[in-house]
């Protein structure tokens, strides 16, 4: 539910409707400003609200039904894109990120040098795996806690936010404390209880889509963690399955689009997990950089051959930088229009 607030309403009487809708249990409230019009949203259980009853308050326009599961997430609700701040790197509304780094983080050799050299390159965030969800038990699984104190150092010499993924509350403090961008990986995008979780520590929050969920299933769980408390959410879409086999999985470059019309959230491509094959990654990044892509996130190695995870996907260093080249130039071909 929306409530559109009269124009040059008498701020008291708002903070007193305010103050009457905070009283209703399970209701969460998101003021809406825009450039002519504010508003009021209402997202949870709007059983209790008595319609009528809010139409008698003298600083309410209309009241707006809104037809979407999702409320926080909804562009309805939030009508200009968010921009959301990582420590000092912007994404979303015109703020184009590169987050790159090793799929694996397998020592402190390696991480620096592969940080330093996104880096150079024009990447703006370092990512890694501490822990790393894997299909078969016997692969590497990352280096858990030791591998999230690398990526501190690698911060701390570099300067970029780090982004590596949560598997587990059990290790919601370490998170909350030292990582700055938390990424839920796309197994984990429907368990619900953790994105909860995740979401009440208030931290900018990074949410893969599931390997076989759909746009809206996607936007539910961006809502599950926003309900939890954060309202930092970057949605990446990694690729999805289909009976497709040329291709680790088929990267649906139409959700770009098709999420700017839905969700005020920023969208991110990530074509290394999307395809699989470190030679697909650059012309899909230039893809999803022309259809309107907040962000890309790319996995480097300085030695593919012998990564511990994913070195068939990885792009070197000099390849990278390449890349970084072209994509720069699509953006400012796009900026041209």
């Amino acid at each position: 539910m929306i409530i559109v607030l009269k124009p040059n309403s008498d701020q008291l009487k708002v903070n007193t409707l305010k103050e009457q809708l905070a009283a209703t249990p399970d209701l969460v409230l998101q003021e809406i400003v825009g450039e002519n019009t504010a508003m009021i949203g209402l997202a949870g259980d709007t059983s209790a609200i008595d319609r009528d009853n809010l139409q008698s308050y003298d600083v309410v326009e209309r009241i707006i039904k809104v037809s979407e599961p999702y409320k926080l997430a909804s562009r309805r609700f939030h009508p200009n894109p968010s921009v959301i701040d990582i420590n000092g790197v912007k994404i979303g509304d015109g703020n184009f990120t590169v987050i790159a780094g090793p799929c694996s983080v397998e020592s402190e050799s390696q991480l620096l040098s592969v940080a330093k050299d996104v880096k150079a390159a024009g990447a703006t965030m370092l990512r890694g795996g501490a822990f790393k969800p894997r299909t078969s038990p016997y692969a590497f699984t990352g280096l858990g806690l030791e591998g999230l104190e690398l990526l501190k150092i690698a911060r701390q010499k570099t300067g970029m936010p780090i982004v590596t993924e949560i598997m587990s509350s059990e290790y919601l403090d370490a998170f909350a404390a030292d990582v700055d961008l938390i990424q839920i990986g796309a197994r984990n995008m429907q368990n619900f209880t953790l994105l909860k979780q995740v979401g009440a520590l208030k931290k900018p929050v990074l949410i893969k889509r599931g390997l076989s969920a759909t746009i809206d299933e996607t936007l539910m769980a961006c809502e599950h963690i926003m309900a939890g408390g954060t309202t930092e959410v970057i949605i990446c879409e990694r690729g999805i399955r289909t009976f497709e086999t040329a291709t680790r999985n088929t990267l649906d470059l139409s959700a770009i689009p098709v999420l700017k019309t839905k969700t005020h959230l920023p969208v991110v491509i990530d074509p290394s997990h999307a395809t699989g094959y470190w030679h697909l990654v650059e012309p899909l990044s230039l893809a999803a950089v022309a259809a309107g892509a907040d962000g890309l996130i790319i996995e480097v190695h300085n030695n593919p051959e012998k990564a511990l995870c994913d070195g068939a996907q990885s792009l070197t260093p000099p390849i990278f930088n390449n890349l970084m080249r072209k994509v720069n130039m699509i953006r400012a071909t796009m900026e041209r229009f």
